[in-house]
């Protein structure tokens, strides 16, 4: 792909973000949109979070006219299909059981984040073709089984789809803020029964003797990154695995991001026992990581849903992005919202999964409507 040239542009791609200028990168993502930042990405390589001893291994295309920065794209040679949250393990199955060989495979998305946002960052949708084509062009010619691209918006949808690519539905649960001034103006929306579910489930932590203090990224020390390093690795480590990302990381973006970092501690008087880590952006908040060593009642849902809430309220944020999965978001008020990806693999691989798709979407479709009943509120205007 280096040094590839379509018309004036030209295109290259640069293994660290290292050799991509900060300044120019988020002036082309255009946006407070935390996870594509220069300075998220960067914490991740320097961290060793992604890295080809991780199996990402990054191949970030970027393209230029008369020397400035017109077009980019995140990208990632994987090794594996971890840490992505769209699945493709049966599609990997299928093509080494054909005799094909899956991977290695080209990603665009932000690592271990499954979280809406630019994929493709470009002036104008003519860059924006330029890159398709190149990755396009890759994957056919180097012999790649496939590229992926997650959670995009949808600002490029139909040029992937004439390029060829393949559309797959996903299915999140987001917060909606709709004015509300405090909790209990979310709580009169949704009907009697579960307002006292609400409470109840509040009045269980608060009775455990738990309190709670959110911090933003300056107010907190390193000693405090470091108990909440300790909480979030337990998760893992609680399941025999290794976190993703390591203290470095979180270090690293408190030097670099602190403005868009929100940390909720929760105590057991002056003792820190669980953490909740947010990042904002824009008029969204988005939960991502938390961690506890011991086990209280119904402690994740107060730190992660419920103090979420209470921050969005109190910052007048409009959008909370809870992360991925968990169905009992619906009954706690997170609403059904449609993701998406898109997909181009190697001619046998395409066809199979082009057809397994178009069932799948369906599926989806019936999925998200059957969502709709779940939720807590009186009437179907907070259901939009």
């Amino acid at each position: 792909m280096t040094g590839q040239q379509v018309k004036a542009v030209t295109i290259e791609s640069v293994s660290s973000m290292a050799d991509v200028d900060a300044g120019e990168w988020n002036a082309l993502l255009g946006s407070r949109y935390p996870f594509l930042r220069h300075e998220f990405l960067h914490a991740l390589e320097v961290s060793g979070a992604v890295s080809e001893q991780t199996g990402w291994i990054p191949a970030h295309l970027v393209a230029r006219f008369e020397g400035q920065l017109v077009a980019a794209m995140p990208l990632y040679e994987k090794h594996h299909s971890r840490g992505e949250y769209v699945f493709d393990y049966q599609w990997a199955d299928a093509w080494e059981r054909a005799g094909g060989r899956y991977y290695p495979k080209l990603l665009s998305a932000v690592p271990f984040s499954p979280v809406t946002g630019p994929r493709i960052l470009a002036s104008d949708a003519a860059c924006a073709q330029q890159l398709i084509e190149v990755v396009t062009a890759s994957v056919l010619q180097h012999g790649l089984s496939g590229a992926h691209l997650l959670f995009p918006q949808s600002t490029f949808d139909q040029q992937l789809e004439e390029s060829g690519w393949l559309l797959r539905l996903g299915c999140q649960y987001h917060w909606h803020n709709r004015g509300y001034h405090r909790f209990e103006d979310f709580l009169a929306v949704c009907t009697s029964r579960k307002r006292k579910n609400f409470r109840k489930e509040r009045a269980q932590v608060t009775a455990q003797g738990i309190s709670f203090r959110a911090f933003r990224g300056e107010e907190v020390d390193e000693r405090l990154w470091r108990q909440f390093f300790t909480f979030y690795a337990a998760t893992y480590l609680k399941r025999g695995q290794r976190p993703y990302l390591s203290l470095a990381f979180f270090l690293q973006l408190a030097e670099h991001m602190a403005e868009s970092i929100r940390l909720v501690v929760a105590y057991a008087g002056e003792q820190e026992v669980a953490a909740a880590f947010f990042l904002t952006g824009g008029n969204t908040l988005y939960g991502r990581y938390w961690g506890c060593l011991d086990e209280y009642d119904k402690l994740h849902f107060e730190t992660c849903f419920y103090q979420g809430i209470d921050l969005c309220i109190a910052e007048g944020l409009a959008h909370f992005d809870a992360g991925a999965q968990g169905e009992h978001k619906l009954i706690r008020g997170f609403e059904p919202q449609l993701t998406s990806s898109w997909h181009l693999l190697q001619p046998g691989l395409h066809e199979a999964v082009e057809e397994f798709l178009l069932q799948e979407r369906a599926a989806i479709h019936r999925y998200y409507a059957d969502a709709l009943s779940y939720l807590p509120y009186r009437n179907e205007d907070c259901s939009e």
